[in-house]
């Protein structure tokens, strides 16, 4: 089985009350079309996505999130699997959720994980509520402010990703 990981997207949104709420898109190479054939295979299906939120809740449980210095721990909520118009260009995707305590002001997020590098393009687009300021950004690949409030992050198959994210906003 041929599945090669070929692109990445994910989306952040920050609500006033500390919920941040992932939507993290992983597209594939599926030369042998496995998961088309699993979706017609409802038993084998759900048992694959099973495997997935299990294998996404254990990548997560490796990380170290922090929300203004406390710990916090992301849910895997669903992981759902479809298709980007071909049969061999399947996507699978995550809801994941987590909630921290934001306080009016200064805000910090920081995540700690493995240092490793890219083996595939990816882009970030965090969205934080009206009003809010982005402050400060520490994170890998080049990044840009699109507005005061979003954030949109990207990196290239090849570029070192250090292992640590960090953005100040102000609420």
């Amino acid at each position: 089985m041929k599945i090669i990981p070929i692109h990445a997207e994910s989306y952040f949104i920050v609500e006033r009350k500390g919920v941040f709420n992932q939507i993290l898109r992983f597209t594939y190479y599926d030369e042998d079309e496995y998961y088309y054939k699993l979706v017609h295979k409802p038993l084998e299906y759900y048992a694959e996505i099973s495997r997935l939120h299990a294998a996404m809740s254990d990548f997560l449980s490796r990380e170290k999130i922090l929300v203004n210095n406390e710990i916090v721990k992301p849910t895997v909520i669903m992981v759902n699997i479809d298709f980007a118009g071909y049969k061999d260009h399947p996507y699978i995707v995550y809801f994941i959720r987590f909630k921290g305590k934001l306080h009016k002001g200064e805000n910090v997020f920081e995540d700690y994980y493995e240092e490793e590098i890219a083996e595939y393009d990816y882009e970030i687009y965090w969205f934080f509520p009206e009003r809010a300021k982005i402050k400060e950004v520490y994170i890998s690949g080049d990044y840009d402010l699109v507005k005061k409030n979003i954030l949109y992050v990207w990196a290239r198959k090849g570029d070192k990703i250090s292992g640590y994210e960090k953005i100040v906003f102000e609420l």
